[in-house]
């Protein structure tokens, strides 16, 4: 039988491997299926072409394009999941296995999709707040960011060929970044069939993603200032890359997530009858049997109460003992292979070296049982548990990773200790403390957290919701320090920030309010004579303003509000005796001067376009307002926001299409420095083109 020749994806056309390629094979019946390589094409070419074809037209784009981008591509491959499965067998994996790169992947596309209503409707991005640079307020500074103008090179790993790559240009595309993705060859023909349809979509302009299913190697020759490198893999190869001169030379950000031997703590208020006990036992089993064990943040070193390893060794051994390994397809396997013989030969020799300091207690090399395959074939392995008796002096644990179902018990007598262990694996991904006693969860934590990347705290409050040791997820980071990479990748809007340009921006509030096009306290305002409130979404202009007249403060209006609200703080007594407050006299509820000004800002004689108010943001209130007080209003509106949530099929009212207003409140005096309060609302603004 002839072998399919995978295809590379570079300058916008399919490139067939040649018949010299490297041989690829069905990891379950040792069946060789594929041949790929990468030898037509030009690295040079494809970096060229992302810079200018790619990077243009996605830097035109808004975050909310490309956020709508992503969730069609989303959808999408979501409909053509099952021909994803299919060929995901042929790693080893079983269904639950497929599930978390396939489905997990779409996931963060979706994920990264969401954050658009986190970003404004512009192709850049207004960093933090503003930095006063003068006396007078005329001088300010601030900060943007704008896509890269280069190309994301990502190398990717062979256990995760879809989200791997998913999880990583979810993040590009949604900067403005065009990217180049080389998966591991060993399971690129997954990798390869998702890109496939992904081109076939249409979704993607042209130039935004192009493929390597053979080697890279030569690619970062090609390197220059504004590209980005991430790379998954060994620390060996990471480091090789990561010094490469044009790196150096270009000053390109190279973002490793590297091995790690990760751990799982017991703590030490847990016992047998516990919940927390079985929690832990399941979690250390599927870190263990998921994917084979071929998770970068699978569980490596089980750390437990010198009291009970004992406890541990015989409930985990039961369990494991329960899984059934073979071909994925077969009704009842729990547990498939490893990608293939190459990555199985590599385990069997780590597993050697850990031979060499301590013993195996859980599993045999050389008797186990698969159901539906044939184990001599098939890339097979069942789980190895070893025990470490001495972990403080045998250390090859700490050094050592077995990329496969294989882990190690090893005993602490307190938690300074099990912090200790933990920080001996010389930076991780992800550590796991089981327990139910706060304390010793806040104590693990700020221990171990300065050599791990994530921390999860386990117990029978979040365990049925939890997500689970192994598995990062798009909102918060994925990377780990030392021996991890020392990178940082997703992390929500974090994530996203890594692949632009931040520049600081100086000027006028006028112009840095022209630039960003978000309103800056003390710029110009646009006064038309029309009240914002009376302007659709579409005919507001950022900087549309409304000073409005003055009103009075009195004591009695005070003491009505307090009368009204319940609030009969002393400060707003007037029978209160001052000496020693922060106060000279009676003074207005800040909350009552929040309220006197919407009833001076607010048009309410006739209906217009603002639907609903939802929110205040950043309320501030900066001197009190005492009787005898004028206080006026200036009002004007400081960013826009499309709105683009699903309408409700069962609430006719949500299919009114609207925008998000956000309007600058400035609560003035009639003081030499007037300023007395300041907030942001947020209002929902009726479009005038409902088709």
């Amino acid at each position: 039988m002839s072998l399919i020749k995978l295809e590379n994806y570079a300058l916008g056309q399919w490139v067939p491997s040649t018949d010299s390629g490297e041989t690829l094979y069905n990891a379950i019946t040792g069946d060789a299926l594929f041949v790929a390589d990468s030898k037509e094409l030009d690295f040079g070419a494809m970096m060229d072409y992302a810079r200018k074809v790619g990077s243009p037209k996605l830097r035109k784009m808004t975050f909310h394009e490309r956020g709508r981008m992503l969730k069609a591509l989303a959808l999408y491959l979501l409909d053509r999941k099952e021909s994803y499965y299919k060929i995901s067998a042929f790693t080893g994996a079983t269904r639950a296995d497929s599930w978390v790169d396939i489905e997990g992947g779409i996931g963060n596309l979706f994920a990264n999709a969401s954050l658009r209503r986190q970003f404004p409707d512009e192709p850049f991005y207004v960093d933090g707040d503003v930095a006063p640079l003068s006396k007078g307020g005329t001088f300010i500074g601030h900060h943007i960011m704008v896509p890269k103008r280069g190309v994301a090179i990502h190398i990717n790993a062979f256990n995760f060929p879809v989200w791997g790559m998913l999880e990583k240009i979810a993040v590009n595309l949604m900067a403005g970044v065009p990217a180049i993705v080389k998966p591991a060859t060993l399971t690129s023909f997954l990798t390869e069939a998702v890109v496939k349809d992904i081109i076939a979509s249409g979704i993607l302009p042209d130039g935004a993603l192009q493929l390597i299913c053979g080697s890279a190697r030569g690619i970062l020759d090609h390197v220059q200032n504004g590209d980005t490198v991430t790379f998954t893999g060994s620390a060996t190869t990471g480091k090789m890359l990561k010094s490469h001169p044009r790196l150096i030379d270009e000053a390109v950000p190279f973002n490793m997530e590297a091995d790690s031997l990760n751990c799982s703590v017991l703590g030490t208020d847990v016992t047998t009858e516990m919940p927390e006990f079985d929690i832990f036992i399941k979690e250390i089993a599927r870190e263990i049997t998921t994917k084979a064990g071929q998770k970068c943040t699978a569980v490596r070193r089980i750390m437990v109460p010198e009291h009970m390893v004992e406890d541990v060794q015989i409930a985990l051994g039961k369990r494991l003992a329960s899984s059934t390994i073979g071909d994925p397809s077969v009704e009842g396997v729990r547990m498939g292979s490893l990608a293939g013989q190459s990555q199985r030969e590599e385990v069997l020799e780590k597993i050697a070296q850990l031979k060499q300091s301590q013993d195996i207690i859980i599993g045999d090399l050389s008797n186990f049982e698969v159901k539906g395959a044939d184990k001599a074939k098939g890339a097979f392995l069942p789980p190895i548990v070893f025990l470490n008796d001495n972990p403080f002096h045998k250390t090859a644990v700490h050094d050592i990773e077995a990329f496969g179902p294989v882990s190690t018990i090893m005993p602490y007598k307190d938690i300074d200790e099990a912090a200790a262990l933990a920080q001996m694996g010389k930076g991780s991904l992800v550590s796991s403390i089981i327990t139910a006693d706060d304390q010793i969860a806040k104590a693990y934590t700020l221990e171990a957290a300065t050599m791990h990347g994530r921390i999860l705290v386990l117990n029978r409050d979040c365990a049925k919701e939890s997500t689970g040791h192994g598995s990062p997820m798009p909102m918060l980071i994925h990377g780990g320090p030392g021996r991890a990479g020392g990178g940082e990748e997703m992390g929500g809007v974090r994530g996203i920030l890594h692949f632009m340009q931040r520049t600081a921006i100086q000027g006028s509030p006028t112009t840095i309010t022209a630039i960003t096009n978000v309103y800056q306290q003390g710029a110009k305002g646009n006064i038309d004579g029309i009240h914002p409130f009376k302007k659709h979404y579409e005919e507001l202009k950022v900087g549309d303003q409304l000073i409005t007249e003055s009103r009075e403060i009195t004591s009695e209006d005070i003491d009505k509000f307090a009368a009204l609200s319940g609030d009969n703080f002393y400060a707003h007594k007037v029978e209160t005796n001052f000496e020693g407050t922060m106060f000279d006299q009676q003074v207005a509820h800040g909350y009552f001067i929040m309220s006197i000004a919407a009833g001076l800002f607010v048009d309410s004689y006739e209906m217009n376009p603002v639907l609903l108010n939802y929110g205040i943001d950043d309320l501030r209130f900066t001197k009190p307002v005492y009787p005898g007080a004028k206080i006026n209003i200036r009002f004007t509106c400081k960013q826009k926001l499309p709105n683009d949530t699903t309408p409700s099929e069962n609430n006719p009212k949500s299919k009114i299409k609207r925008g998000v207003v956000k309007w600058l409140v400035e609560m003035l005096d009639d003081t030499d420095e007037p300023l007395v309060g300041v907030a942001t609302i947020l209002t929902m603004v009726k479009l005038k083109n409902q088709d």
